[in-house]
């Protein structure tokens, strides 16, 4: 058996409206907002007394992130906000665009930063930012051809 398909990824943020605004300002759109709690969360996640608010988002593509604030218990920051790509562990999600530096206008609008860019021979044009909570987003722009 072989996987179907990847279904979302999984971000933790202690702001939930601010990582949502970012990502929806980037083009996700949001599919849905929840909160879930009690004793079925808590076992599939392994933690007890869970309460969170979850929200959906998905790429036009289909592809889904979901944003989770932990009301109980706390989330728990592990290393600096602003940690280098290098850092072990889940570290970025990279989204391809039609325009680098038109995306990367408009999320510096919306507080991103800018950690660097270049372009990969003749075929890509790649820029990393870093949005609210450290967050980090590829952009890849398909060039030529």
């Amino acid at each position: 058996m072989t996987i179907k398909r990847m279904d979302n990824v999984l971000i933790v943020v202690d702001d939930l409206e601010a990582v949502k605004r970012f990502f929806i300002a980037l083009g996700l759109t949001l599919e849905g907002e929840t909160t879930v709690e009690g004793p079925e969360v808590g076992h599939l996640i392994g933690l007890e007394n869970v309460r969170a608010t979850l929200a959906m988002l998905r790429t036009p593509d289909g592809q889904g992130i979901e944003l989770d604030k932990f009301h109980a218990p706390h989330a728990i920051r592990f290393g600096p906000v602003d940690a280098p790509v290098n850092t072990l562990g889940y570290r970025r999600v990279m989204f391809a665009v039609d325009d680098v530096d038109a995306t990367v206008a408009r999320m510096r609008e919306h507080g991103a930063g800018i950690i660097g860019e270049m372009r990969y021979e003749a075929s890509y044009r790649l820029a990393y930012i870093r949005g609210p909570e450290g967050i980090i987003v590829g952009l890849a722009e398909a060039q030529g051809s």
